[in-house]
């Protein structure tokens, strides 16, 4: 499994701690009053919404910031109006990074952000040099102790997933499928009691760089610097880091 799947197992991990601080609640408010003010306050015709009110009902986000960043967002109450960024660069070792920003400020967030690049090792680039290497994707991330993989193959069967992988070191089962499917299967894994640590839809690397030592620990603090930022919502890498590396630089 990839580095970008064992990122996304780390950030479920110390994702209580980001919500006690706020950061995760800041996050999800911004996502919720954008996807509102672009698709409308009803999450039942409105997948973008509807994911968003999902992942925050998920970290017990109270329902009365989820209504009122939803009114914020239709215009029901005075909010912010934010800007999606995309911005793209490279870390140690030329690994491609995508940072997804929502600001109501673009010339800070764009410097802040490349002073994060330029302190762990990497660089801001211009658009379009490292995006083609990514490709959007729903996927799931299942531990392997409370399914067994035929299991998880059978009820994958009957729908357009493109790959099941297993990651052995990381007791992982990554499974993914096109957007447009994504819906369909979270649907029939919540109906089947499938447990799933992680599910969205995200862009996956097509090809992934191997870092260890100093590369490795210079971009796993980037990720996380760039992730507790506050104008970043979502960070994308190719990086490619052994299980055992991963383990001893989180510690």
């Amino acid at each position: 499994m990839s580095g970008h799947s064992k990122w996304a197992t780390i950030k479920h991990k110390k994702g209580k701690e980001d919500a006690r601080r706020g950061k995760l609640f800041t996050k999800f408010i911004r996502e919720i009053i954008t996807a509102a003010r672009i698709g409308g306050g009803n999450i039942d015709t409105n997948p973008r919404l509807r994911a968003a009110v999902t992942a925050a009902k998920q970290e017990n986000m109270p329902k009365t910031n989820i209504e009122n960043a939803i009114k914020k967002g239709t215009g029901e109450l005075e909010g912010e109006i934010y800007e999606e960024l995309m911005y793209e660069g490279y870390g140690p070792g030329g690994v491609a990074v995508l940072v997804q920003v929502m600001t109501d400020n673009k010339n800070r967030s764009a410097a802040e952000i490349r002073h994060i690049f330029s302190r762990f090792g990497g660089n801001l680039g211009e658009a379009g040099c490292v995006g083609w290497m990514f490709k959007q994707k729903g996927q799931f991330l299942v531990p392997d102790d409370i399914i067994a993989e035929d299991r998880l193959l059978e009820l994958s069967m009957d729908f357009d997933v493109e790959d099941v992988s297993h990651d052995e070191d990381g007791r992982m089962f990554e499974v993914l499928v096109p957007p447009q499917a994504f819906e369909t299967v979270k649907g029939a894994y919540d109906k089947a009691g499938v447990k799933y640590t992680y599910a969205e839809v995200t862009l996956v690397p097509q090809t992934y760089v191997p870092l260890k030592g100093r590369e490795a620990e210079q971009m796993i603090k980037l990720m996380e610097t760039l992730d507790d930022h506050d104008d970043v919502q979502k960070v994308y890498a190719n990086f490619d880091i052994s299980e055992k590396d991963m383990e001893t630089l989180q510690e």
